[in-house]
């Protein structure tokens, strides 16, 4: 079940690849469309945060990279409404252009914010590119 098309929230990234958000933007990853995609900018780290206007239950997420712009590692932190951190982990990511979808270790409740921090990309140049997040 993708949350993100049944809950309002609001996305927010690190930056956009030559500021092109007609082109490049955030709303990409979410629009269902294959060949549609957030680039970012180069530099690490690039970031994807998703702050919900509800209260939320999470068990898992899922990525489609663009093979060799993926991020190596994706931390997740997860906050409450009150701004209090309740999930911290760690993902690793495959350098392919296959949907992934990685489980947190329990299922988390009252998700307010969820931050996806990427300290690495398998680009030289740090650039991450994501066609779906769910």
């Amino acid at each position: 079940m993708n949350i993100l098309n049944q809950t309002r929230h609001k996305c927010n990234v690190s930056s956009v690849l030559n500021k092109d958000v007609k082109q490049f933007g955030k709303k990409f990853m979410f629009d269902g469309v294959d060949d549609t995609s957030w680039s970012s900018d180069q530099g690490i780290p690039q970031w994807i945060s998703i702050q919900f206007e509800e209260d939320v239950t999470i068990s898992s997420f899922l990525f489609q990279f663009q093979g060799g712009f993926a991020g190596k590692e994706v931390n997740v932190d997860v906050e409450d409404f009150n701004g209090h951190k309740i999930y911290s982990d760690s993902h690793y990511p495959e350098d392919i252009n296959k949907e992934q979808t990685f489980k947190f270790r329990r299922e988390i409740s009252h998700v307010g914010k969820i931050k996806f921090t990427f300290p690495s990309s398998t680009d030289f140049f740090g650039r991450i590119i994501v066609y779906k997040l769910e």
